[in-house]
């Protein structure tokens, strides 16, 4: 750029000069005149047509620089209206899901309710053990039950002071007393870990002739130690007969909750006044 703007500067002088020449009058100076002119006009056409090559180069470049300020502002913008939807799309998942939980603490409004986070579960895929972010300063207790997606989840099993720790239905160590809510014949849900892959757990201790078929609403039961009466599991499914002594049957539940996705709870804070019940 330096070399072509000496080159420009010394065009122009030459060409002033020319032009000079090219004013002075007499017949002398006619032929000068003349082999100025031959001269002069390609050089002035070079020089036009570098300069407008000049203009145009500096004239595209101002345009990209333009364009890409341009860009950037509009890049910007873009990134802020993801992140503003990203949020608001979270806020609207959440408003859902606690939604959802206020509808759940209304149909069970006769017990008290604590809501609650989780902050940490176990390593595997379920949430079969996890952590809430309540614990006994804010009144939760061992054996307190724990409700969400429609249902019941589990029970607390350790209390600190900030946080409560929660095993869930579906882990291989739990057992639910429970009933058909129709006809309040018993049985017992029991969780299985890898029975839940395919989202259903255990139903069993249900004699032949009790009234539990598929379809049928699971509750919690009223002999139960530990949970408290009439909170929905789930819904019994494949019952049939234990052929192998023809007195018993058994089945599956498969659960309301979702122990995939959870992110809220509600802690009753009710305790269930009966002693600790066998099996359970």
């Amino acid at each position: 750029m330096k070399n072509t703007r000496y080159f420009l500067i010394g065009l122009s002088i030459f060409c002033i000069c020319m032009i000079g020449i090219t004013s002075l009058k007499g017949s002398l100076l006619n032929p000068l005149r003349s082999a100025v002119g031959y001269v002069l006009v390609p050089v002035q056409s070079g020089v036009n047509a570098v300069g407008g090559s000049i203009y145009k180069e500096a004239s595209n470049m101002r345009e990209l620089k333009t364009a890409l300020e341009e860009n950037e502002r509009l890049q910007s913008r873009v990134d802020e209206l993801t992140e503003e939807n990203t949020r608001l799309r979270a806020e609207q998942l959440e408003l859902e899901r606690l939604r959802k939980l206020y509808e759940l603490d209304t149909q069970y409004m006769q017990y008290n309710k604590v809501g609650a986070r989780i902050i940490a579960k176990d390593t595997s895929s379920w949430f079969s053990v996890f952590r809430i972010d309540k614990g006994s300063n804010d009144g939760i207790k061992e054996n307190m039950n724990v409700i969400a997606g429609g249902g019941l989840v589990g029970i607390v099993t350790d209390v600190g002071a900030n946080y409560a720790t929660v095993r869930s239905i579906i882990d291989d160590s739990s057992e639910v007393s429970a009933m058909a809510q129709q006809s309040g014949d018993t049985c017992i849900v029991s969780g299985d870990l890898k029975l839940y892959n395919e989202g259903r757990l255990n139903l069993g201790y249900m004699e032949k002739d009790d009234d539990i078929k598929d379809g049928d609403m699971i509750v919690t039961s009223n002999i139960s130690g530990k949970f408290l009466p009439g909170i929905l599991i789930g819904y019994a499914t494949d019952i049939t007969v234990d052929y192998s002594d023809n007195l018993t049957k058994s089945g599956y539940v498969i659960p309301v909750a979702q122990f995939d996705r959870l992110q809220e709870v509600l802690v009753i804070t009710d305790l269930k006044d009966a002693g600790p019940e066998i099996n359970e």
